[in-house]
């Protein structure tokens, strides 16, 4: 046992495990040893119904625990262990009455930790509407005592949904900002690998169309930085533009971007490929010099690993080069 608790830190702590693993584990063991006793003592009380409750809910959290661990899977068994918390709260309420209400309080709030907060406020209030109903008919609980706990409890949930909203919206730009390019806005390398993971588990079409400006290295000596980061700015702005609301633009290098066209087999990529070529030829980026890109397709094969899947573009964008730039190369 010993030994099982140990392994159990030493994945936490080394970071084997995601954040939602280690909340909904580290919830499932506080839950278990608080809950635990008190079963123990209703049932050596003779308070069977209330300890069927304490130990059901020990039990389930258990079980809970085993699967996160098993498996890394934390959706269900989050809305599992809030469906837990919010069963055995109503349970107990309709059992003791006014009495172990304060139960309410952190188990609400814990759910606020497992589930998305509109999610969390959503089953946090059907739960306090069903206890206030048992409190009012089953337990003729005073008026000014169920007022006082149903305000109490609202503003709980209400302060617990301001912050953990707040929260989840500074995660989410935290997040946004951590994939993207920041001069260019283009995502990065760590959303092109999830892009790319995502199309390789996906049954339709997705081609990449890697794309470099031609001779970059001289718009930078010639004049200088600044210009060049200008360039880069004006052409993802025109890939932007172009290209559709699902196909996705990351910038792959130093003057490398790479388009992931989803839905779209070889010909409509090199159509596309096609159409950002002329569109980056035409635009007026430099006083008496043309900018133009070249670009190499390569369209996913059934079962193909995405690094080859990657390096066949990379190949077609070379033979582009090869072939005097300012063209497309698929295959």
């Amino acid at each position: 046992m010993l030994d099982r608790i140990r392994r159990l830190w030493a994945g936490l702590r080394d970071g084997e495990r995601s954040n939602e693993e280690i909340i909904l584990l580290s919830l499932c063991a506080i839950s278990i040893p608080s809950i635990l006793p008190f079963g123990i003592v209703r049932l050596l009380t003779a308070s069977y119904a209330a300890a069927v409750v304490d130990i059901g809910i020990v039990l389930s959290m258990i079980a809970v625990m085993s699967h996160v661990w098993r498996t890394g899977r934390t959706r269900l068994a989050s809305l599992a262990i809030s469906g837990i918390y919010s069963t055995g709260m109503v349970v107990i309420v309709y059992l003791h009455g006014i009495s172990l209400v304060y139960w309410a309080y952190p188990t609400m709030v814990a759910s606020f930790f497992t589930l998305p907060p509109k999610r969390a406020l959503t089953i946090n209030l059907t739960a306090l509407a069903c206890m206030v109903g048992l409190l009012s008919h089953a337990h003729a609980t005073p008026t000014l005592t169920l007022a006082t706990f149903s305000v109490t409890v609202a503003l709980i949930n209400l302060f617990s949904y301001i912050v953990f909203y707040r929260t989840h919206l500074q995660v989410k730009e935290l997040n946004l900002r951590a994939e993207r390019d920041f001069l260019t806005g283009a995502g990065n390398r760590r959303a092109l690998q999830r892009t790319l993971m995502e199309c390789a588990s996906s049954s339709a079409p997705c081609s990449l169309l890697l794309l470099d400006i031609d001779h970059f290295k001289r718009i930078n000596d010639q004049y200088g930085h600044s210009v060049g980061d200008a360039v880069l700015v004006s052409v993802s702005a025109l890939i932007h533009a172009r290209i559709r609301a699902n196909d996705r633009l990351f910038r792959y290098g130093g003057e490398e971007f790479l388009i992931v066209a989803k839905g779209t087999p070889a010909g409509a990529a090199s159509c596309l490929a096609e159409d950002l070529r002329a569109l980056v030829e035409r635009a007026a980026m430099i006083q008496q010099q043309t900018v133009t890109v070249s670009i190499g397709i390569a369209t996913l094969r059934p079962g193909e690993p995405i690094s080859e899947w990657v390096a066949r573009a990379d190949e077609r964008l070379y033979a582009a080069k090869a072939a005097g730039r300012n063209c497309i190369q698929t295959g």
